[in-house]
């Protein structure tokens, strides 16, 4: 028999009530959820006619935010920031073209003084039925691919960082995906485009961090957005019309299936919520994170099928 005694665990006051005062300290409170988190603050959302850019406008416009919407969807675009506030505005911008992003930034700070946040959302899937196969690889859609998501969000880096070096900051947001964190999880242009987003945030993060400007990323996995499931019809590219709810709550099971994380169901409003983290006053000391918001998926796939 062991003549060990076991001492009782010492209690620490502070850490069971964190809103408690004790003599000679600091009183420690939580506090509240904002409801204007990004009150004043001037962005920028590309691809924010619809699916996650369409949310996310929407809830950076509930958080105070003076919102601009950019794309190349002009019915839609304008249709989303008449239904909002006075506080958003829509501008044509093909983000693949350097003087549209230049006039676009331009634009902003002429209108408003200023650009706190940029979110790089504008985005294309590719030919999700067609070369697939490494040994089919087709080199123009390839460039497609890479001009609208890797050109696009190094051009939206290059003239919003610009903007915010002579404010004394900002905060740069990119739409990655779980494509871009490990193999197999899209086809070849789409996963080369996705690393190649995360690559240029840390190297952005790493330059810009001097000068208070943070530059994050975000990775989801599938959202039943309507490119999504334009793509992955037949004869899909994500470049289709409108989709049906019942097509959208197929593409929503399918993806619940190939989850790991069980009872729920990711949906555009989950990564618009990740970005307002990301712009929000809440990660002031986060920069050169890939956020990945998928469930565990990245984590749990395994050779092993642990």
């Amino acid at each position: 028999m062991s003549n060990t005694l076991t001492m009782p665990a010492q209690v620490i006051p502070e850490l069971i009530f964190p809103a408690a005062h004790f003599p000679g300290k600091e009183c420690v409170s939580i506090p509240p959820i904002r409801r204007d988190r990004l009150e004043g603050k001037v962005a920028i959302i590309t691809g924010g006619a619809g699916g996650i850019g369409e949310a996310t406008v929407r809830l950076f416009a509930a958080q105070g935010a003076k919102v601009i919407i950019a794309d190349v969807d002009d019915d839609l675009g304008n249709s989303l920031a008449n239904s909002l506030s006075t506080q958003v505005t829509y501008v044509h911008c093909d983000v693949s073209s350097e003087k549209e992003i230049e006039t676009l930034i331009n634009w902003a700070v002429s209108e408003y003084g200023k650009l706190d946040i940029l979110f790089n959302n504008a985005g294309i899937l590719g030919d999700q039925s067609k070369h697939k196969s490494i040994l089919d690889f087709d080199a123009g859609e390839f460039d497609r691919v890479m001009a609208v998501n890797v050109r696009g969000t190094a051009l939206g880096m290059k003239h919003a960082s610009r903007a915010m070096i002579g404010a004394g900051g900002g905060c740069i947001i990119s739409t990655a995906s779980v494509a871009g964190v490990m193999g197999g999880m899209g086809p070849h242009s789409y996963a080369a485009s996705k690393h190649a987003i995360v690559g240029l945030t840390k190297n952005a993060a790493c330059e810009l961090g001097r000068y208070g400007i943070r530059v994050n990323c975000i990775s989801p996995f599938g959202v039943a957005t309507r490119m999504l499931v334009n793509a992955w019809r037949e004869d899909g590219d994500g470049c289709g019309g409108g989709v049906t709810e019942e097509e959208v709550e197929k593409m929503e099971e399918l993806v619940r299936c190939l989850g790991n994380l069980k009872g729920e169901t990711l949906r555009a409003k989950d990564i618009a919520e990740a970005a307002l983290f990301l712009a929000s006053d809440e990660s002031r000391y986060i920069s050169g994170h890939n956020l990945v918001v998928d469930g565990g998926v990245t984590t749990a796939r395994n050779c092993v099928g642990l």
